[in-house]
């Protein structure tokens, strides 16, 4: 199986160490999201100096805060130091986010992706100086730096799904029930063929909400809060949880955005959790991801650790899965 791992914010440890850890075991990847605090990239080169082969992606960076041709030059340098084992992994990212913490418009997100995308690739790949007139991006003359580096973007919309199918080599979905998967990546493939590309060569890498203990509740209760912040966090997450589960998150929002941080927790169902993660014993949570991997279009589960429990449940979920990723 290729296994991911997101790399957990957690104060008992720090994430290089945790990353190590993670190649150590068998995993094939990390990842590292940035909001704020830490630059993903800064840490990726860190851990690039103190691992081997395990790829190194950002999961995600944000279309808005870089422009195109530092978000290549930043991929760019990732690789060379890590010789080639790069990933860059792109997102649109939240209003709050984009507005509140970088102080930009969140305007036209997804022609944002797509020109940004487009243009990082012809950046990284091209074999002639990159001039692009678009409708928000606009450069001339920019070197192209030869670098064979896979884009991955984190698309929830059908519109910014249509985006991956066009430009991406991977796909991030959040909160998109993995029952619907197949149904949502439909959108990818055919913008994918539309443009004479091949969907099944587009890497299906959700992020996979996992928490393992020995008492399954506890495990539950982790997921539980994590599916409770992103559904009150934004509309594009609400929406997606909402294509399997309409009634319910939108009383899971209302509580969290009310301020019933555990009250909306608690209205996070069972069923919901299966759904969107993977939660349980050790065994009973590998199992599952066994089942998901063989019985859905995932190619690679990125197991994300819910960030509110990440103290209590983050070494043994990274443990539990391990067996996986070097079996």
């Amino acid at each position: 199986m290729h296994l991911g791992l997101v790399v957990p914010r957690i104060a008992a440890h720090d994430p290089t160490d945790l990353a190590v850890t993670a190649e150590e075991l068998g995993y094939d990847s990390v990842w590292m999201g940035e909001l704020w605090g830490t630059s993903s990239v800064v840490k990726l080169t860190e851990i690039a100096t103190r691992t081997d082969t395990v790829e190194l992606g950002t999961a995600i960076v944000n279309v808005f805060s870089r422009s195109p041709a530092v978000l290549a030059m930043t991929a760019a340098t990732l690789d060379d130091v890590s010789d080639g084992r790069a990933a860059l992994g792109l997102g649109t990212s939240t209003p709050t986010a984009i507005e509140n913490v970088h102080g930009i418009d969140f305007e036209r997100p997804i022609r944002r992706s797509h020109e940004t995308i487009e243009v990082v690739g012809r950046i990284l790949t091209g074999d002639e100086p990159v001039s692009y007139d678009g409708e928000l991006v606009s450069v001339t003359g920019v070197p192209p730096l030869d670098r064979e580096i896979p884009i991955y973007q984190a698309a929830l919309g059908s519109a910014n799904r249509r985006v991956v199918g066009r430009l991406c080599d991977g796909w991030i979905p959040h909160n998109i029930p993995f029952s619907g998967l197949d149904d949502a990546f439909e959108v990818v493939a055919d913008a994918a063929r539309e443009r004479d590309r091949d969907p099944d060569a587009i890497t299906i890498a959700p992020y996979v909400p996992a928490a393992v203990s020995d008492d399954p509740e506890t495990a539950y209760d982790a997921v539980r809060g994590h599916i409770a912040y992103y559904a009150g966090s934004a509309d594009g997450y609400r929406n997606a949880i909402a294509t399997a589960f309409p009634d319910r998150v939108e009383r899971v929002a209302d509580a969290w955005q009310n301020g019933n941080r555990s009250e909306a927790a608690d209205l996070v169902t069972d069923e919901m959790v299966d759904e969107l993660g993977v939660a349980g014993t050790p065994e009973q949570a590998r199992e599952k991801l066994r089942t998901l991997v063989s019985e859905t279009i995932v190619d690679r589960p990125l197991i994300t650790i819910p960030e509110q429990a990440a103290d209590e449940v983050a070494e043994p979920t990274i443990e539990a899965f391990a067996p996986l990723g070097s079996a």
